[in-house]
């Protein structure tokens, strides 16, 4: 059985700093590009960044500069460094698993934390 949880969520103030963990069993965690997406109320999911099986990263304009994505495979968890942080970076932070399959990609996402930045 896949899982992917999420952790590491919270309220924090306007500068402040969180690091958000998704830890994955039941998958070859190594050969997936791992990702981090975002959703707040009344809009639309979003990529915030992701990093491939070799490390190549990639990040959303609203946080380049602010965010680091990072991966353990010894530990099959993803990371994501947030600093300075705004109150618009506040949403439900998604982990999200994706690698090719046989008939197309496989994927899979986690429950969900939230995050909300506000004094």
């Amino acid at each position: 059985q896949v899982q992917l949880v999420e952790s590491g969520g919270g309220l924090v103030q306007p500068g402040g700093s969180l690091r958000l963990s998704c830890a994955a069993s039941g998958i070859v965690f190594s050969i997936y590009t791992m990702g981090w997406y975002r959703q707040a109320p009344g809009k639309q999911r979003e990529l915030v960044a992701k990093i491939t099986s070799g490390g190549s990263t990639n990040y959303a304009d609203s946080v380049k500069g602010r965010v680091t994505i990072s991966r353990d495979n010894d530990k099959n968890t993803v990371y994501l460094q947030m600093n300075t942080l705004k109150p618009e970076d506040t949403a439900v932070y998604y982990c999200n698993a994706v690698a090719p399959g046989v008939i197309g990609p496989v994927d899979y996402w986690g429950q969900g934390t939230q995050v909300t930045v506000s004094s």
